[in-house]
């Protein structure tokens, strides 16, 4: 019989902000498998790795951080293929992702390429939407409102389109577009209502104003806009 795969969401950052599930998952797993950048840790490895058994097989998916989808699909290849060869020898395999594994999660690349092979379940996470709305103590969107969730990448039309037929609005992948981001967030008159959070629920968390955020963004940021009142009060 064939292994299954487990994509397992490790949440924002916080190890206690993982699920019982996950956190249960992850300690009695024999094959680990995560993303990792081409310099540095691997973020969604270190937030679990206490739950991590010491004999454990490790697949790390080492990913450029640049641009462009070549280099990235290449190695989604690589590691399916390793993943594969665990699965097919009966094992199973739990595969790591920050936040959630279906949202602007990397696990999805994974998925699409073994679910028609293998029984695969996902176990949801916190995502870094809402733990940056929880570090703001402040809604995402209330009622009948719409909420749109952005990538930072977009070029200035599409953003401006989004955000102007949308009550509230959550732009991620911040980084080096933080900048032309919140000159064209001021264009629009939204400056005043538009929220600053990086390395939400991490003991260096900062969330602030967007008018009072750094002018260097880390990737793992996020500027929130909702263009109401305070919801809650009404």
């Amino acid at each position: 019989m064939t292994g299954k795969l487990y994509g397992v969401g490790t949440g924002p950052g916080d190890p206690e902000l993982v699920t019982r599930r996950a956190w249960s998952l992850i300690e009695s797993a024999n094959v680990i498998a995560y993303p990792a950048p081409d310099s540095g840790e691997s973020f969604a490895r270190s937030i679990v790795a206490d739950a991590i058994q010491p004999d454990a097989v490790e697949i790390p998916m080492v990913v450029p951080m640049r641009p462009g989808r070549a280099p990235a699909q290449s190695i989604y290849d690589e590691g399916a293929d390793a993943i594969a060869e665990q699965l097919d020898a009966g094992n199973d395999v739990v595969v790591l992702c920050e936040g959630d594994p279906l949202f602007y999660g990397s696990f999805m690349y994974l998925l699409v390429r073994l679910r028609d092979r293998f029984e695969a379940e996902i176990v949801p996470g916190v995502t870094s939407l809402s733990a940056c709305a929880s570090a703001q103590t402040h809604p995402l969107v209330a009622r009948s409102d719409i909420l749109t969730v952005l990538p930072g990448t977009l070029d200035d039309v599409a953003l401006e389109q989004a955000i102007t037929r949308s009550q509230a609005v959550a732009i991620m992948k911040v980084g080096r577009h933080m900048t032309r981001l919140r000159s064209l967030i001021d264009r629009l008159g939204l400056l005043g209502k538009a929220l600053y959070t990086s390395h939400a629920s991490l003991p260096h968390e900062r969330a602030c104003s967007l008018d009072d955020a750094p002018a260097d963004a880390p990737y793992f940021s996020m500027i929130l806009i909702y263009k109401g009142d305070d919801p809650w009060i009404s």
